[in-house]
């Protein structure tokens, strides 16, 4: 466990906060005093960790932290227990791990924890609501903990759009205004995304990218003789499942293209990233060091004047007669203890520049990923789009509507005989 909290390798940013309650000055043999202790017990359980991630758009100083600590031990009954605190940074998110030993040495038997979830949660709830922080679904509502799907409702709405009916007639006029036979008029469709082939009925036909059909003649705005006229015979062009077939296969092959090139496109940008990262951790880091540093002269240089204030030999003692030596001791730890809530406030706005700069790495990070994942979906679906397309039946919806209408008309016939009999001041049932 010791090993897992100090890793900083998975973390950029480890330090140990506080060792309470323990002879030992690092977080290993503070782990095994506790494990020493247990020894004496039937206990097989000596450690209670949890860790305190607060929303990662909050600036929680390390007061809070402590406050939040202090308030679960009094609700689990863990006062005084040896504990231990390790505050890790990732990602532009800081955290705290919390270790207590549940060892009762007066008594030499392990701490019970009873219902300690529920407890926690409503410790958590209380966290939330007295800082105003938003409540995680979870702690409203049990059932809400599972996470939301992600939503393609934008997509699939641009896709149901299509496209618009007045550029897909210019692009008919635009080429047939271009060409003066089949071959010629067939690469300008082509250039504009259709594919010119043969239709069931209506002759000449082209098919879009999507596999949609439409009439040469219509979309040109010109009549059937002249289009067979310029064109000559359709037999020798493809089918309309036969040019479905051929346009699902060629996007195929180029959206798995595209989806190469996605996959490598990404990976230089992890590759950039993680470069990104470690520099950035790398200067935190040493800007840290130099604040301890910075710290700790100045530390020594303001324990030194402290120290001077002090009278010494006759005049020390005539001070302490007169009491102005108590009174200089006070004022000294007035200022030390200043000097600390100074150091740690400056600590802690260094920590907050610093998840705020990584946050912002994070948010860039986060942005290309998503951009990546959903541009990789689309492209996935497209092709199920052109395989669906390749193997769909052809259907002649003209002939359909025709039997359809046949049959209505039929049903209908003798309902009309026997409604001239029927006395129209009565509605029909329904």
């Amino acid at each position: 466990m010791a090993a897992h909290l100090l890793k900083a390798d998975k973390n950029e940013h480890v330090e140990v906060h506080e060792l309470r309650g323990f002879m030992a000055e690092d977080l290993h043999s503070a782990f095994n005093e506790i494990h020493a202790v247990s020894k004496g017990t039937r206990a097989k359980q000596p450690f209670f960790s949890l860790s305190l991630s607060p929303p990662p758009s909050e600036r929680v100083p390390t007061e809070v932290f402590e406050t939040a600590i202090e308030q679960i031990e009094q609700k689990l009954g863990l006062e005084d227990q040896p504990r231990a605190i390790v505050f890790h940074e990732k990602e532009g998110r800081r955290h705290a791990h919390v270790v207590w030993s549940r060892i009762d040495t007066d008594e030499m038997k392990a701490i019970n924890l009873p219902y300690y979830k529920m407890k926690l949660k409503d410790v958590s709830r209380e966290l939330y609501l007295e800082h105003g922080w938003k409540i995680p679904a979870g702690l409203i509502d049990r059932k809400d903990r599972n996470p939301l799907n992600f939503s393609r409702q934008e997509w699939q709405q641009a896709r149901r759009a299509g496209m618009n009916p007045k550029e897909i007639k210019r692009a008919f006029q635009e080429s047939w205004a271009i060409s003066d036979n089949r071959n010629a008029f067939a690469q300008a469709l082509l250039s504009q995304g259709f594919v010119l082939a043969r239709g069931d009925r209506r002759g000449y036909v082209a098919l879009d990218y999507q596999g949609e059909v439409y009439a040469v003649a219509k979309y040109t705005g010109v009549k059937t003789k002249a289009v067979r006229e310029r064109l000559g015979d359709p037999k020798e062009l493809p089918s309309i499942e036969q040019a479905k077939a051929q346009i699902s296969s060629d996007m195929s092959k180029k959206l798995h293209k595209h989806i190469a090139q996605a996959e490598e496109a990404k990976h230089r940008r992890s590759t950039a990233f993680e470069f990104k990262r470690q520099r950035l951790v790398q200067d935190q880091r040493q800007e840290r060091s130099a604040l301890e540093v910075a710290h700790r002269e100045r530390w020594e240089a303001e324990t030194k004047d402290r120290s001077q204030r002090l009278s010494k030999g006759l005049l020390g003692i005539w001070h302490r007669l007169t009491g102005k030596y108590e009174k200089t001791m006070r004022q000294n730890e007035l200022d030390a203890l200043l000097a600390c809530q100074r150091d740690r406030a400056e600590k802690d706005e260094l920590i907050f520049k610093h998840i705020q700069q990584r946050q912002q790495l994070s948010l860039r990070q986060r942005s290309e990923i998503h951009t990546h994942k959903t541009e990789i979906e689309l492209l996935r679906q497209d092709i199920q789009v052109y395989r669906n397309l390749k193997t769909e039946n052809p259907s002649n919806l003209r002939e359909e509507y025709r039997k359809k209408s046949e049959h209505h008309e039929k049903v209908q016939k003798p309902k009309r005989k026997r409604d001239k009999n029927q006395d129209h001041g009565h509605e029909p049932e329904i």
